[in-house]
């Protein structure tokens, strides 16, 4: 027989290498029947087909029957060898859909870390203790803008307010925020009392509004008072409020570290409050990302449990 050198190893040449292991393991063509599920002149076939693509006798099958040549039983351990090989990379491989590696890039609206429920905070957390090797960049940003880097490519997700739903956005509801109309401690009606104070009163003081777009229930309230300046953010409207010159609207966990030092008060919370929902975004038709969907996952679990 000649000696031919074996080219690229195929798909056929790895199902006729299965019939050949079959065979030596089970000792024979007819004790391998049963495991193969095909009949034992098929094995035959294929057994010569391999020794032909091989160039080797592998082994000596008749009426004395199986046994494995020298070359077969060489064969017979390079094969091992293989399969060891093919099994090491099949476990690699799974270890690298297992293990979490890449960027997650976060666009955030501004003064949501004070919010009591942290889902955010929680699944970043989660996030990191399942992939330690994830870089994860977070940017403080104006709703708009965060909803325009999702639809993008520029961010994987974003927390924003739930406004008005944008085309090509996926939302995931988050919760909740109740804000409220504050005043500084210099403002003449911080020691007024809520009895004292009606509608045309607090019209007739200046008030921060914001350039980005309100909520129905924020923009009905903002309507019926005097708005004379406006900021970015809420930040900005805290830096307004505190000059004792204009009242404003602020979500009541971030208000709260200065009502509790004196600094602000809530005028009329029963009248003058509103709720807004928050919610992540997603790109819709967004191709597959394991860090993204391990960090929605958690974000999924932290309000299950929430």
């Amino acid at each position: 027989m000649s000696k031919n050198l074996l080219g690229q190893i195929s798909d056929i040449d790895l199902r006729l290498l299965k019939v050949f292991r079959t065979v030596v393991e089970a000792g024979g063509f007819a004790q391998a029947e049963v495991e193969l599920n095909v009949s034992s002149s098929a094995i035959s076939a294929s057994m010569a087909d391999l020794e032909k693509r091989l160039g080797l006798r592998l082994c000596q099958r008749g009426r004395a029957g199986f046994a494995l040549t020298d070359e077969g039983r060489q064969a017979y351990q390079a094969l091992l060898q293989l399969h060891t090989a093919l099994d090491g990379f099949r476990t690699e491989i799974n270890s690298i859909h297992q293990q979490l590696k890449g960027e997650l890039v976060i666009g955030i609206t501004d003064n949501l870390v004070t919010l009591p429920h942290m889902s955010v905070t929680r699944a970043l957390a989660a996030l990191k203790a399942q992939g330690p090797a994830v870089s994860i960049d977070i940017r403080m940003l104006s709703p708009g803008i965060v909803e325009r880097g999702v639809v993008d490519g520029q961010l994987h997700l974003g927390v924003v307010p739930q406004v008005q739903k944008v085309s090509g956005l996926v939302f995931h509801p988050l919760y909740s925020e109740t804000s409220s109309l504050y005043c500084s401690a210099e403002h003449p009606l911080f020691a007024c009392d809520d009895a004292d104070i009606d509608l045309g009163l607090l019209a007739r003081q200046e008030a921060v509004g914001q350039s980005f777009a309100p909520s129905p229930e924020m923009k009905k309230l903002l309507e019926q008072l005097n708005v004379t300046a406006r900021a970015s953010d809420r930040e900005g409207i805290a830096f307004m409020i505190l000059t004792g010159l204009y009242l404003g609207f602020l979500p009541d966990h971030y208000a709260e570290r200065w009502v509790q030092s004196g600094q602000m008060r809530a005028l009329c919370p029963r009248q003058m409050s509103y709720e807004m929902e928050y919610a992540a975004i997603t790109r819709k038709g967004v191709r597959p990302n394991m860090v993204l969907d391990t960090f929605l996952q958690a974000l999924a679990l932290g309000q299950a449990q929430a």
